[in-house]
């Protein structure tokens, strides 16, 4: 089969396009063809040295994807040949074909094309984990949110919206306000400096937001600091850009509340997971939740893919075609 393998740690020239043997089942697996790859910043974070760091280079890169059932392991049940589905977490997504645990898979409805649901199930069970776990928005609530016009950003301003809350988003260029305002953004800042809190301030009366959705790394984290209301939550997230540093707990102001995210904690039984997915795949189909595809390429062209979005010129989610 075909894949695509980090030979060493550093650039996208570290990843090349190759021939790989074909997957090998094992009891409670599942041979996936891949029709959909999607691409994360951890993906980036892995190809960087940032993790996977005991599992011996060349490895297939990509965690997250939509496809086909090939062929079903022993004590499988509840997944046939020839079903469509989706997964999360499964490393070695960036290829024609996948070996995945059964419980790491949701089935796909048909009325969700293979593009919408691996568009979806990373970045989307992120936005749901922090708008309906960490912090359950409540109508009325102000948010602020970094990188509104990227894959989680837009998602996690619908889910918002969906919630009654009002959302302050802040991009990095101009003409990304438009996108971010599409998906519902009532306000949106430019910024690259990391001088957006007054403005934040001031577009919640004065008294600052509820909550930060913060995955910016260290540049934006004093700003989400000083635009939180008495209260407010901070939600931090996204380790590739690295974290703020030793943090003295008695210097945090205005009483709020600070953690670190993860989304493995929305979706930590097979349970969640197929449950939290087809609420995502549900509000698709109502037409309340929308998926902006940023960028699709071949397989082959996933350095190009990486490059990009390391650029910051992109919007929306990225997906490999293999």
């Amino acid at each position: 089969m075909k894949a695509v393998v980090m030979n060493r740690k550093g650039g996208p020239d570290a990843i090349a396009y190759v021939e790989w043997p074909d997957p090998v089942m094992g009891p409670g697996d599942v041979l996936v063809e891949v029709a959909v790859a999607g691409v994360n910043f951890m993906d980036v974070g892995v190809r960087q040295g940032m993790a996977w760091t005991a599992m011996p280079d060349p490895k297939i890169l990509g965690v997250e994807g939509a496809g086909r059932v090939l062929a079903v392991g022993e004590a499988v049940d509840g997944i046939r040949i020839g079903q469509r589905v989706a997964w999360v977490y499964a490393p070695g997504s960036y290829a024609d074909r996948l070996v995945i645990p059964a419980t790491s898979l949701v089935l796909v409805p048909d009325a969700i094309d293979d593009r919408t649901a691996a568009s979806v199930m990373m970045q989307g069970l992120t936005a749901s984990h922090f708008a309906t776990d960490f912090y359950p928005v409540q109508q009325g609530d102000i948010a602020l949110v970094h990188a509104a016009a990227g894959g989680v950003g837009l998602l996690l301003t619908q889910i918002i919206k969906l919630r009654g809350g009002y959302v302050i988003g802040r991009v990095s260029s101009a003409d990304k306000v438009a996108v971010a305002k599409d998906a519902g953004a009532d306000h949106v800042i430019v910024d690259t400096e990391g001088r957006f809190a007054g403005e934040a301030v001031r577009l919640s009366g004065g008294e600052g937001v509820h909550v930060v959705y913060d995955g910016s790394g260290p540049k934006t984290f004093q700003g989400s600091l000083e635009a939180l209301r008495r209260s407010g939550t901070f939600c931090w997230y996204g380790p590739v850009l690295g974290g703020p540093g030793p943090l003295d707990i008695m210097s945090l102001p205005r009483s709020i509340k600070i953690g670190y995210a993860t989304f493995f904690d929305h979706i930590h039984t097979p349970q969640l997971l197929r449950s939290r997915a087809a609420r995502l795949f549900d509000w698709i189909i109502e037409g309340k939740l929308r998926i902006r595809i940023g960028g699709e390429y071949p397989l082959a062209a996933a350095a190009k893919a990486h490059a990009d979005m390391e650029s910051r010129a992109t919007t929306g989610k990225l997906l490999l075609i293999p």
